[in-house]
């Protein structure tokens, strides 16, 4: 109940700060928009602000909410449609570049330059700027990156960066300094079995396919690793990918029993339930912890940034709205884009249990008053790295090729430099049949 009465005491002040404006939304009145989200807990708190979107606006929104999979498949086929179902789509940050390159969503640049459509107190400065960079360009350097080139197609929302969690008290009992660099967390990661016998050191996720891939890169880009170098040479086999790899394999092996199968949500119940002293994970499970029907440890939870290697890089990922191009009301849904997205709006759906976009939001009294994690989360934004994974067409195959040889090391001991050379030698070829090295 607090919650939803925040998110509207919000709204209810932007309303009120509007109504002596002239009303933009007026042409658009009575239209009836069709959207597509993800059965996730940011767009369930969406579902909470979007009647007041339809209150100020006039605006109908109909959402068709659909398993993160299932929505995939979905707009595999509307968006090849010459007339789709949907006016607006959050899509995974995987997915920007299929859609990008198959030309099936809009560049957003003409609604921008639209005085009509454009909200002149937006404030695009305040987006985390990682997030939009790794979920809404495309175009620029390595044609998923910010550069001359660039466009934007979609913006952050949904979003998420990785952060440790760790056992307040069980610090406190030992006298444990919160880790700041890899080396501190690697030690305490086994060090923890030994002060707590039958709690691992740190829960992570590392299933065979995307969930080991996914941990692997993780730690690649702290430890100063990258998958590619210039002109597309793989370099994930280089000495901080090795590093990278044996820091997932000491997490693993001092984690809590089963590791070796977990993915995200495995790891996070596992910190939950008390079974491990620290969980270097995604944003999204914050509130989980405080959740007295989820968590044995409500109360006994600390926020810190992803540790430092030789540099500090949280992952960038999540989800992102865009406009497609067989949209039947593209502008009436850049409208509510650009609501959803604004000051006002990323408040009002943070303060409903959302991730925000904005640094303001992360700097919001109030909702650090609700949710204390915030300020925390804020800082950790400042390090997200938009380029800790290749978002380029090819990347599915060579993330499930990562993923697959990764568990192979995690669980048959399968040596690393090995393991990660013949993922440098397959993915060259990989990338070669794609055409990257034409040029050279």
């Amino acid at each position: 109940m607090l919650k939803s009465l925040t998110a509207t005491t919000v709204l209810a002040g932007a309303l009120c700060a509007s109504s002596v404006l002239a009303n933009p939304y007026e042409p658009y009145e009575g239209t009836t928009l069709v959207v597509n989200f993800p059965a996730h807990p940011h767009y369930n708190a969406v579902m909470q602000v979007l009647p007041e979107f339809t209150a100020q606006t006039g605006i109908e929104v109909e959402v068709d909410m659909l398993p993160y999979l299932d929505m995939r498949e979905r707009q595999t086929l509307e968006l090849a449609l010459d007339e789709g179902a949907y006016d607006l789509i959050a899509y995974v940050v995987f997915s920007k570049a299929d859609y990008v390159y198959a030309d099936q969503i809009l560049n957003l640049a003409p609604f921008f330059m639209n005085p009509r459509l454009a909200d002149p107190n937006y404030d695009a400065e305040d987006l985390i700027d990682g997030y939009v960079q790794n979920i809404g360009v495309a175009g620029g350097e390595r044609g998923y990156l910010p550069g001359p080139t660039g466009s934007l197609f979609g913006l952050p929302f949904g979003s998420e960066t990785s952060v440790l969690y760790y056992r307040t008290d069980i610090f406190e009992k030992h006298g444990l300094d919160v880790p700041e660099t890899y080396n501190e967390l690697l030690t305490l990661a086994c060090q923890i079995p030994e002060l707590e016998p039958g709690m691992g050191g740190v829960a992570s996720r590392a299933a065979s396919g995307h969930q080991a891939a996914h941990a692997f890169l993780l730690h690649l880009a702290p430890l100063g690793g990258r998958v590619f170098g210039e002109g597309w040479e793989p370099t994930i086999n280089s000495p901080e990918g090795v590093a990278a790899a044996e820091a997932l394999r000491r997490i693993v092996e001092c984690g809590p029993a089963g590791s070796s199968a977990f993915g995200p949500a495995e790891a996070a119940n596992a910190f939950a339930q008390g079974q491990a002293a620290m969980f270097l994970d995604s944003i999204a499970f914050a509130a989980d912890f405080q959740d007295p029907s989820r968590s044995t440890v409500v109360g006994n939870v600390g926020y810190a940034m992803h540790p430092m290697g030789v540099q500090r890089a949280s992952q960038t990922g999540g989800f992102g709205l865009a406009i497609p191009r067989n949209a039947e009301h593209p502008e009436a849904a850049f409208l509510l884009m650009q609501w959803l997205t604004s000051r006002e709006g990323d408040l009002a759906v943070a303060m409903a249990g959302g991730n925000p976009s904005r640094f303001s939001t992360y700097a919001d009294p109030g909702l650090n008053a609700l949710y204390p994690w915030s300020a925390t989360f804020g800082e950790a934004l400042q390090y997200a790295d938009p380029d800790w994974r290749p978002i380029i067409p090819a990347w599915g195959r060579i993330n499930a090729d990562i993923g697959t040889t990764m568990s192979q090391v995690l669980t048959e001991g399968l040596d690393i430099q090995a393991a990660l050379d013949g993922i440098a030698e397959r993915t060259r070829a990989l990338m070669e049949a794609e055409g990257y090295y034409i040029w050279q």
